[in-house]
């Protein structure tokens, strides 16, 4: 078997594209991946198409040579979308592997280690804030209206979800400081108050008995986040989550508060984790499959496990991420929980031949050769941004 050619595609999204990749043989199967970030499509899909020289031609399923020979021969574009790239290569011959010897892919690597995985509603009232147009939902002018929005997760069947600070207004509006501007960082009085308003009728509303987490993402410095995470302490959070700190700066929150700290989503391969894991730096770590690839996230989840830690991989794109993070899940035995994104564009279902089996917050391991379902090029190609 030989790689005859590789092929990427940008579909419209929520916020940004999706994006993914299809590596075809000689023998009519054809890999398939979602990965990257879709903000860096133009970039990530020159990226590929330059690393493409390295399998064209050759057997696919030597996945792990193909994956370090990329790894090296890019070494002086280290790291960052190089390695972005590198995965939605990576991922595409996996599924080919798995679909050649008719197994998943979790089978080549000793899974399953389970049939179904836990998962949380992310981005709960986040998108109904930030993106109601592109939803077509009406705009969260009220803490009545978050207490509406947050009341489905439990009718859904989720006894978790993941929420993003929201700041009141007419409309609510998202927090992007730290991302978008201002790039001080500074977690202000008007922040600081908004958050435990929000937690408050947010818990009010669901309970005890729901978990809740908070991503405040890249919005403030080390001082913020531990102010924030002190003053959210009653509320009884699953997990605050935060991207930007060095290893140190984050074992210091980790140890000024009582709220468990998640974090890692934008570390890249083991390499990058190294001084979170000897610091003792969180409490879950953070794990994204479609950004760093399978082999990567793997050898994540076995660090992590040398120092007693769960992962909760990270997945908020299509639903081929959620087919390759749930391979993911089934071949490691250190998982707190995973992502799901049960609010998206109308037309993430269109992308796929077969869609995730979710009920009462559980999603059925796959159980279809690689990653357990194929994309529909036709509307890849309808929805192409």
């Amino acid at each position: 078997m030989k790689v005859t050619a590789v092929e990427t595609f940008a579909v419209r999204g929520l916020n940004s594209p999706l994006l993914f990749c299809a590596i075809r043989t000689d023998e009519g199967i054809t890999g398939y991946s979602e990965f990257g970030e879709g903000r860096l499509a133009n970039g990530i899909r020159g990226l590929v198409e330059d690393l493409s020289v390295h399998i064209v031609g050759k057997d696919p399923r030597a996945v792990e040579a193909h994956y370090i020979q990329m790894i090296r021969a890019s070494r002086m574009a280290y790291g960052g979308a190089t390695w972005q790239a590198i995965a939605g290569i990576e991922l595409a011959l996996w599924d080919i592997k798995g679909k050649a010897l008719g197994v998943p892919v979790y089978e080549l690597v000793g899974g399953p280690t389970r049939t179904h995985q836990k998962v949380y509603w992310s981005h709960m009232l986040s998108y109904q804030v930030g993106s109601y147009e592109r939803l077509g939902t009406k705009p969260i002018r009220s803490y009545d209206d978050v207490r509406k929005v947050v009341a489905q997760a439990a009718e859904w069947g989720y006894d978790t979800f993941k929420t993003n600070i929201a700041m009141p207004g007419d409309p609510f509006y998202s927090l992007a400081q730290g991302r978008s501007g201002p790039h001080d960082q500074t977690l202000t009085r008007q922040i600081l108050d908004a958050a435990i308003t929000q937690i408050e009728h947010m818990r009010d509303e669901v309970g005890p008995d729901i978990g809740i987490c908070l991503d405040v993402n890249e919005h403030f410095k080390a001082d913020g986040h531990i102010r924030l995470a002190q003053a959210l302490e009653p509320f009884d959070l699953t997990w605050m989550e935060l991207d930007n700190l060095d290893a140190e700066s984050v074992r210091m929150v980790k140890d000024s508060t009582s709220t468990p700290i998640c974090t890692g989503e934008q570390r890249l391969a083991p390499v990058n984790y190294r001084d979170l894991f000897e610091n003792r730096a969180m409490d879950v770590c953070k794990v994204d499959v479609q950004w760093q690839g399978f082999i990567p996230s793997r050898r994540v989840a076995n660090m992590a496990e040398l120092y007693d830690i769960n992962i909760a991989p990270h997945n908020f794109n299509g639903h081929l991420s959620t087919f390759q993070t749930m391979n993911l899940c089934a071949s490691v035995t250190n998982v707190k929980i995973s992502e799901s994104d049960p609010v998206q564009v109308p037309h993430r279902d269109e992308l796929v031949t077969e869609l995730p089996d979710i009920n009462d917050g559980l999603v059925t391991i796959p159980n279809k050769p690689g990653w357990g379902t194929d994309l529909n090029e036709v509307a890849l190609k309808k929805y192409a941004v």
